[in-house]
């Protein structure tokens, strides 16, 4: 039978994070210990409930039964102390540990870095680990915090917080629009070069809507394919074709000349702007932190 007055609460709260993380590893990180203080806190309050509590193969651990149960029983209970106990100290409480953050290249160096920066400075006892990559990461086995991501979430049921929006516009360089010509219409697109971003779900299907509330939809033929927007954009200042790149990612090349934005007249549909969590229902003080000066940070 267990001890239960000997149950430390903390063993609880590591019972919680690995179940959260999926991982004795990703619990790791997500704490700031030892991976080995992880398997050692789950070890003894297994012995003491009588019970395993996962089920371990090489890869990865799985809930048992009992396990499940506790997990369900337990976390409203630490969630509950956790915002008591942030409630009670927030005057006072400063932030700490390591908050992982993931977002593409383009957007991290335009917004979340600068971001970053002077949120690293109000709290200087926080450590911070930035990864940018343009493809979409798997926040539980990367040990990721809060990811931004930029478009349209196909998965429903992620958690995701809406941060903003975002426009998009078409653009191609001066030296390639003269060469070829400057389209007037959504329609003249199909006779030229198109410069085809194959994280897109339709990369080579736009649909335009003018001034008039009339809208197109035309289909691209494309025999240049990149997966990356900061890619895209080197591309299309080096002439070889027209493309659609999010407006905030383009302004200073427009502002340089260039590129140029064409088919002013018509839009594009826009995008949002996530921040998106890793499953579970408690979001640290750290990253609600942060999504809060994000937001702040991104109004104009």
């Amino acid at each position: 039978m267990a001890k239960l007055d000997q149950i430390d609460l903390n063993a609880l709260c590591i019972f919680d994070a690995v179940v959260e993380a999926g991982s004795f590893t990703g619990a790791a990180d997500r704490l700031g210990v030892a991976k080995a203080k992880i398997s050692v806190q789950i070890g003894r309050l297994e012995k003491q409930l009588g019970s395993s509590l996962f089920t371990r193969t090489t890869r990865q651990i799985n809930l048992t039964e009992e396990g499940r149960t506790l997990h369900e029983q337990c976390q409203p209970y630490l969630i509950g102390l956790r915002d008591a106990l942030t409630q009670v100290g927030s005057a006072q409480s400063e932030l700490t540990g390591v908050l992982r953050i993931s977002a593409s290249v383009m957007h991290a160096a335009q917004s979340v870095a600068p971001a970053l920066a002077q949120f690293a400075k109000l709290h200087p006892h926080l450590r911070i680990d930035l990864r940018t990559n343009d493809r979409i990461v798997d926040l539980v086995a990367d040990g990721i915090d809060l990811s931004f991501r930029m478009g349209w979430l196909r998965d429903s049921s992620q958690r995701a917080i809406k941060i903003g929006d975002f426009k998009q516009c078409v653009l191609a360089a001066p030296a390639y629009l003269k060469k070829w010509g400057t389209p007037q219409h959504p329609e003249d697109l199909r006779e030229h070069e198109w410069v085809a971003l194959s994280l897109l779900p339709t990369p080579l299907t736009w649909k335009f809507v003018d001034n008039k509330s009339d809208s197109c939809t035309v289909h691209m033929k494309s025999r240049l394919h990149v997966d990356s927007p900061s890619s895209l954009l080197a591309l299309l200042q080096q002439g070889v074709g027209i493309s659609v790149i999010e407006e905030m990612s383009a302004q200073a090349s427009i502002k340089n000349g260039k590129l140029r934005q064409i088919l002013t007249d018509w839009s594009l549909p826009s995008g949002g702007i996530y921040a998106v969590l890793p499953p579970g229902r408690h979001v640290p003080a750290k990253v609600r932190a942060f999504i809060d000066f994000y937001r702040d940070f991104m109004l104009p």
